[in-house]
C-alpha cells in the first residue's frame, strides 16, 4: 500500500502542475508587448498591400482572358500552357540563364577577391578601396545605364573614337553577341561593391583567435583565406547568390534603356521581364502578362532552391 500511495503523490503533483494557470501580465509587459506590436504593425501593413495584394490580384487575372469579341472570360491555366511553349518567353529565359551561369560567377568571384584583400589589412588605402568599389552601386541604375550607353555608343562613344583611330573601328558592344556581355559589364559595375560590402562584412565576423592560431600552426595568408575565411562565410556566399538569381531573371532596366540604342538586337523579349512588361502596357494583355510573371517567379524560386540545395549537399560533405 505504501508503494501504491507513494507512486501517485508525484501524479498527482504533475496534475496540479498542468493546470497551475499561467502568470498575469503585468502593466509594464503589457506596454513592452502594446509596443513591439505597433512598431512592426506598419512592416505587416506595407508588406501585404504592397506585396500580398498584388499577388494575388495577379494570380486572379492569370487565370482569365479578355478578347475583343467575348470580353472577359475564365480561361483556367490556358495562359500558363500558352507562356509554357511560347518560344519569345522561352528564349529570354534560356537568354538569363546564358546570362547568370557567366556573368554571376565574375561578379561574385571579383566581390569576394576585393572583400578578402579589404579584410587582410594589408591593402593600402583601405577606405577609400572600398567607397571606390561600392559608390557605384550607389548610382541608379537608369543613370548607369545611359553613362556606359554613351561610352558603347559606336559613332559617339570614346571607345569607339578610339578604336577608329586606331584604325581597328568601333568596339562590337552592340552587336547580337556582344550585347550581352555590354550589360553583364553595366551589371558588374553595379553590383560587385554591393556584395562586396555583404562578405566583407561577414569576414569581419570571424573571430580572430582562428587567424591567430592558424599562423601559429605556420599558415600562410592564403591558406587562411582558402580554409578559414571562404567556408566562413559560406552562408554569406549563398545570400550573394541568390540575390543575383533573383536579380538575373528581373533584369529589365539595362535591357530597356540600350534598346533605344541598338533596337535591332534587343528586342521586346529580350529578357523575361521585358517581356511580360511589353505584353501588359504595350499589347494590353495583363491577363497573360500575369501568367509569365508567375512563370518566371517559379523558374527564380526552382533555381534558388537548387543553389540552396547544393549549397547544403556540399556542407555536408565537408
Amino acid at each position: 500500500m505504501s508503494t501504491t500511495v507513494g507512486s501517485a503523490r508525484p501524479a498527482a503533483s504533475d496534475a496540479s502542475t498542468a493546470i497551475r494557470p499561467r502568470p498575469r501580465l503585468t502593466a509594464a509587459k503589457k506596454r513592452q508587448y502594446g509596443a513591439a506590436y505597433a512598431l512592426v504593425l506598419p512592416f505587416f501593413i506595407i508588406f501585404i498591400a504592397m506585396m500580398i495584394v498584388p499577388l494575388v490580384y495577379a494570380g486572379y487575372l492569370s487565370v482569365f482572358t479578355t478578347k475583343l469579341i467575348g470580353g472577359t472570360s475564365f480561361a483556367g491555366l490556358e495562359n500558363y500552357a500558352k507562356a509554357i511553349t511560347d518560344p519569345l518567353f522561352l528564349t529570354g529565359v534560356l537568354r538569363m540563364a546564358v546570362f547568370l551561369v557567366i556573368q554571376v560567377p565574375i561578379m561574385i568571384g571579383l566581390a569576394l577577391f576585393f572583400a578578402l584583400a579589404l579584410d587582410s589589412g594589408m591593402m593600402k588605402l583601405a577606405r577609400f578601396t572600398r567607397l571606390s568599389i561600392f559608390v557605384p552601386y550607389a548610382v541608379p541604375g537608369v543613370v548607369a545605364t545611359l553613362m556606359w550607353g554613351y561610352l558603347y555608343g559606336p559613332d559617339f562613344g570614346p571607345f569607339a573614337q578610339i578604336g577608329t583611330a586606331l584604325g581597328l573601328g568601333p568596339p562590337p558592344f552592340f552587336t547580337p553577341t556582344g550585347m550581352l556581355f555590354s550589360i553583364m559589364n553595366i551589371v558588374n559595375w553595379e553590383f560587385i561593391g554591393y556584395n562586396m560590402i555583404v562578405l566583407f562584412a561577414a569576414l569581419r565576423s570571424i573571430a580572430p583567435e582562428l587567424y591567430e592560431a592558424a599562423r601559429v600552426d605556420g599558415a600562410s595568408e592564403k591558406r587562411i583565406a582558402w580554409s578559414i575565411k571562404i567556408p566562413g562565410i559560406r552562408a554569406g556566399l549563398l545570400l550573394t547568390v541568390i540575390f543575383s538569381v533573383i536579380g538575373t531573371f528581373q533584369l529589365f532596366t539595362e535591357p530597356q534603356l540600350l534598346r533605344t540604342l541598338a533596337p535591332t538586337v534587343i528586342g521586346t523579349a529580350y529578357t523575361p521581364n521585358l517581356y511580360a512588361y511589353n505584353v501588359a502596357f504595350v499589347n494590353q494583355d495583363a491577363n497573360y502578362a500575369a501568367a509569365l510573371a508567375f512563370l518566371l517567379g517559379v523558374v527564380i524560386m526552382i533555381i534558388s532552391y537548387l543553389v540552396q540545395l547544393g549549397a547544403q549537399r556540399k556542407e555536408r560533405r565537408s
